[in-house]
C-alpha cells in the first residue's frame, strides 16, 4: 500500500483510526474460551464490527507470543484474515524489532514475507544496518520509534548533545538518510501534545503512528492540532479502550460502537480534506 492509497482510504472512511488487536486471553470473553481458538475468534469478530469505522490494525506481537505455538496460529490466522476480507486494511505487525546482520533479516522475512503484514514496528537504537534490512521490501513499511509517551521515554530520547539536539530529533534526521515518506513511518505517543510540532519540524511529511488516545489519556483533539499535515500523516491508534469495551456477549457491538465514536470525530478533523 502506498502513502497515495493510504491518504485515499482515509479519505474515503472518513478515519484515520488503528486499531490495536492487544489480545490478552485473560481480558477476552470466557464464553469464548468454547471455542478451538478463543482468540481468533475474538479477533475475528472486533474485525468484523469494526473495519468500517478503522484503515488499519495493529496486532501486537507479544500477546501471541505468550501463548507459544497456538498464539502465533491465532496471529497467522488474524492478519490472513484481514488481508483476504478486507485488503483496502493498512495491517501494522508490533513488533518493535531492532537487531543487525542475518537477525534483522529473517525478521524482516517473517515480516513481510511469511506474515505479509504491511509495515512493521522498527527500534532504530542500532542504526542503519538494523533498519535497512526492512526497507529493501518495495511497498512495505517502517515505522520508527521516535518519541514514546512512556515515564522511561525521557531516559534516552529527551536526552540533548552538546549543541541541544534531543536523541528523538537525531533519530528523525538521521533515519530520512535511510528510506523516504515513501517508506518510512514513526511512533509518536499521543501523550505528547504540543511536541508534535517539534516533530513536523523535522519530519512534516511522513505519516505518524500514535498510540496513547483512549486508555492511556491522549488527547485526539491534541495530536490533530499539532500533528496532522495535508494529507493528514497520522494513523491514530486506539487498542484497550475499544477491543475491550465489554466482556459479555455484546462485546463485538460495544467495540463498534467505540470505534464508531472515534471515528466520527475523526470525521470533523478530515472535513477539509
Amino acid at each position: 500500500m502506498t502513502k497515495q492509497e493510504l491518504f485515499e482510504n482515509i479519505k474515503k472512511k472518513k478515519s484515520f483510526l488503528c486499531i490495536g488487536l492487544d489480545t490478552d486471553i485473560k481480558k477476552i470473553p470466557s464464553f469464548l474460551f468454547e471455542e478451538e481458538d478463543p482468540i481468533y475468534i475474538f479477533n475475528k469478530t472486533i474485525i468484523d464490527a469494526t473495519a468500517k469505522y478503522c484503515v488499519a490494525y495493529k496486532p501486537n506481537t507479544a500477546f501471541y507470543e505468550s501463548m507459544g505455538v497456538k498464539g502465533m496460529i491465532s496471529l497467522e490466522k488474524t492478519i490472513e484474515y484481514i488481508r483476504t476480507k478486507y485488503p483496502d486494511q493498512f495491517i501494522i505487525l508490533d513488533a518493535k524489532r531492532g537487531d543487525i546482520g542475518n537477525t534483522s533479516e529473517m525478521y524482516a522475512t517473517a515480516a513481510f514475507e511469511h506474515l505479509k503484514a504491511n509495515a512493521v514496528t522498527v527500534a532504530p537504537y542500532m542504526g542503519e544496518d538494523s533498519v535497512k534490512p526492512f526497507v529493501k521490501y518495495p511497498g512495505k513499511w517502517v515505522i520508527l520509534l521516535a518519541l514514546t509517551s512512556n515515564k522511561g521515554s525521557a531516559d534516552f530520547q529527551l536526552t540533548e548533545d552538546k549543541n541541544g539536539e534531543r536523541l528523538f530529533e537525531k533519530v528523525l534526521k538521521k533515519s530520512q538518510e535511510w528510506a523516504t515518506d515513501e517508506q518510512l513511518m514513526y511512533v509518536v505517543g499521543a501523550t505528547r501534545g504540543s511536541m508534535f510540532t517539534d516533530i513536523r519540524q523535522y519530519a512534516p511529511n511522513h505519516f505518524l503512528l500514535v498510540p496513547g488516545v483512549g486508555a492511556q489519556g491522549g488527547s485526539l483533539e491534541e495530536v490533530v492540532k499539532y500533528g496532522m499535515n495535508s494529507q493528514c500523516g497520522l494513523l491514530v491508534n486506539s487498542s484497550r479502550a475499544i477491543i475491550y469495551a465489554d466482556s459479555t456477549r455484546e462485546f463485538a457491538f460495544a467495540a463498534a460502537a467505540e470505534a464508531k465514536k472515534i471515528q466520527e470525530e475523526m470525521a470533523g478533523y478530515l472535513m477539509n480534506m
